[in-house]
């Protein structure tokens, strides 16, 4: 299920490159403590599902996200106190760069305490400097000029400039927000974006909603809940006074199905908020628990014992049932969730903490569907109680159903104990280990399914049926499939689901294309390294387009980032297809241009940008202006294929996951290329 949700997430996620864009608005201002003590107060909004990174620090040479920072141009006349405070923040893992981040989402707010030592002191400019991500990454940086003078109550709202080269010098026109402080509202083209991201909101709702639904049709299939099928239909039919009456009853049943469910998802929603449990989802502890809680419930499905709610609690129902009319059929529903408990508790265990960990109402969604799909057959039995005929009769294959979704749920747990893992970074579930635990799981499985294993409440089995055969096949291919990857294979169908090939003993076995490109005997160019998959990479533009017109090739410029996830997704999900890695090694020359390079410019270097007014001052700098300046874009990943007198072969492109439609860009920006 876990991976389904995966898979469908992947699918609707859309490009969120583009135009010059910032999805962060920010404000500051200035508030008063007491006649030497004051509070700069920074208060960025940030559109949904982008966030920014906080202040926390990272080892020196860790490839890492940028972490947010304030330069003071002239600390003079007043001394920070401590460190900026900051507003709630989240943690994660990020598989990429194998370490913990620190991030603000929707809101962020830091607070700089101050202590003025010059009561002449009037101007104090400040530069926040910040990273904010999705699927593509932004560097920028805004400037603040705080007015200590104009303080004429306790709260003055700071002027933002465009450039760093500010006077200390009250303007006589102010440059400022058109958004009250703390302001949560935009112009027209920030509406615009929310709209968009709201737009993949419900998306992504929508497919919680799909895939809850189906692990409740396969909740349906369990013996806890298959056979109540025609007893209930049945009862309602016979026992109502006619016809229609039974089917308004058995409407009525189904129906509160559903409020029963939706009532339990709006309660996981109110009780641990929208986020809640998204921040958990990256806590140590949360993972270890919950990988205790699938294995204890995988046990119980593959039969060893019965997971079951107090027989009181289903007594107590039971007697509110018989009093009939609409209490009685709302309780009558309660006690087929009560008593069905053992198979369908397990599942939707999962599905809460899933959907829950993606914020918002998902619960609601995800039980939604859930209860749709064990609602529905009693609504239309009785609407068309003909059909009852045609179900297949209770019997061992119901139990089948149920170790089926016994081995799934022990194969997922382990994903969490992966994760803790690797939060750890004990090396004790490395990739091979999580493989091997895998095969040997489905492996058992695709036995279990022809009939070679049986467990303590399967049925005798003389013949298996055509469709349980083809599942096992289905199930020993996927086996046979994954063992390729104990030597290192890429296994891109469970991409993101065992822990990433350099979190394995062998990072470079079967399956890698470590130096596949590397042009033996071939010196490599001056001002060039080699990149990714050994491509023959600059890092300076003018140095990579000297080297382009000497051998006459058309100039790939790759803008990128240390800190950008999706650069690397593209490294090694894209690039590294034999046809792409062909093109990019042996028929372009590669410039690959760090927007978030930290190391500074030499002073006769720097200058202030024509574009944004801004002071450039370090080398990545230097190439986030080229690319606004240049290609009115400022969002990584970003490729753009030019000839010799850098004009455009094509459009430029950004992050794509689709290995054809990068390959078919890359082509079709060469053969326009004169040779």
């Amino acid at each position: 299920m876990r991976f389904l949700l995966l898979l469908t997430f992947v699918f609707i996620s859309h490009l969120g490159i583009g135009q010059i864009h910032d999805p962060v608005i920010w404000n500051a201002a200035v508030e008063k403590e007491n006649d030497s003590i004051y509070s700069l107060v920074f208060s960025g909004d940030i559109e949904r599902e982008w966030h920014v990174y906080s202040q926390q620090g990272y080892p020196e040479d860790a490839i890492a996200p940028i972490p947010l920072s304030f330069v003071y141009p002239k600390e003079e006349g007043f001394a920070r106190i401590g460190k900026a405070s900051e507003s709630k923040t989240k943690t994660s893992y990020n598989e990429v760069f194998e370490l913990d981040e620190t991030y603000f989402e929707i809101e962020a707010i830091l607070t700089q305490k101050i202590k003025v030592t010059d009561k002449n002191l009037r101007y104090i400019k400040a530069e926040i400097e910040y990273q904010v991500c999705k699927e593509v990454c932004i560097n920028e940086n805004r400037y603040f000029l705080f007015d200590l003078v104009a303080l004429k109550g306790r709260v003055i709202k700071a002027a933002e400039y465009e450039s760093s080269e500010i006077k200390e010098e009250a303007p006589k026109e102010i440059k400022t927000n058109s958004l009250p402080f703390s302001s949560n509202q935009g112009t027209g083209a920030e509406k615009d974006k929310v709209e968009t991201t709201e737009k993949s909101s419900k998306k992504g709702l929508w497919s919680i909603f799909f895939i809850a639904f189906f692990s409740g049709f396969a909740a349906l299939l369990t013996p806890c809940v298959f056979p109540m099928i025609p007893m209930t239909v049945s009862f309602f039919t016979k026992q109502s006074k006619n016809r229609a009456v039974g089917i308004r009853n058995a409407l009525l049943y189904g129906l509160f199905i559903i409020v029963i469910y939706v009532a339990l998802g709006s309660v996981v929603t109110g009780i641990f908020g929208a986020d809640a449990l998204n921040a958990l989802s990256t806590n140590v502890w949360f993972n270890l628990i919950f990988f205790a809680l699938l294995v204890i419930f995988a046990i119980s499905f593959l039969g060893a014992f019965e997971i079951m709610l107090p027989n009181s609690w289903a007594n107590k129902v039971d007697r509110q049932a018989d009093r009939g009319g609409m209490v009685g059929i709302f309780f009558m529903a309660l006690a087929l969730a009560i008593v069905s408990f053992s198979c369908t508790g397990p599942i939707v265990g999962t599905l809460l903490v899933e959907s829950a960990s993606k914020g918002g109402v998902a619960p609601i969604m995800g039980m939604l569907g859930f209860s749709l799909a064990i609602a529905l057959p009693f609504a239309l039995f009785a609407l068309f109680p003909g059909w009852l005929n045609s179900l297949p009769k209770s019997g061992g294959w119901l139990n089948t159903v149920k170790v089926f979704l016994g081995f799934l749920e022990l194969a997922f747990a382990f994903k969490f104990l992966s994760n803790a893992d690797l939060v750890l970074q004990l090396h004790w579930l490395e990739r091979e280990v999580f493989l091997a635990i895998w095969i040997a799981i489905f492996g058992v499985l695709g036995l279990y399914l022809l009939g070679k294993i049986q467990l303590p409440h399967d049925s005798p089995i003389e013949r298996i049926s055509v469709g349980r055969l083809l599942l096992a096949i289905l199930t020993l291919t996927f086996t046979i499939y994954l063992i390729p990857g104990l030597w290192g294979a890429p296994l891109k169908l469970i991409s993101g689901f065992p822990p990433p090939l350099s979190y394995s003993e062998s990072p470079y076995g079967v399956g890698s294309s470590k130096g596949s490109a590397v042009l033996s005997g071939v010196p490599l160019p001056e001002g060039a390294k080699y990149g990714e998959h050994d491509i023959i990479t600059f890092t300076d533009y003018d140095k990579g387009l000297a080297y382009a017109k000497k051998v006459n090739k058309p100039v790939l410029i790759d803008f990128t980032g240390y800190a950008c996830v999706n650069c690397r997704k593209m490294e090694e999900n894209v690039w590294v297809q034999p046809k792409v890695l062909k093109l990019l090694s042996c028929d372009v020359v590669m410039i690959s241009l760090y927007v978030d390079y930290k190391k500074e410019l030499p002073k006769d270097e720097q200058y202030i940008s024509e574009t944004t007014g801004k002071k450039i001052k370090t080398i990545g700098n230097k190439w986030s202006d080229f690319q606004i300046r240049k290609y009115k874009a400022n969002a990584q990943p970003y490729y753009v294929l030019t000839d010799l007198e850098e004009n455009n072969l094509n459009d430029p492109i950004g992050y794509t996951s689709d290995a054809a439609v990068f390959l078919d860009w890359l082509e079709s920006g060469i053969k326009k290329y004169p040779k």
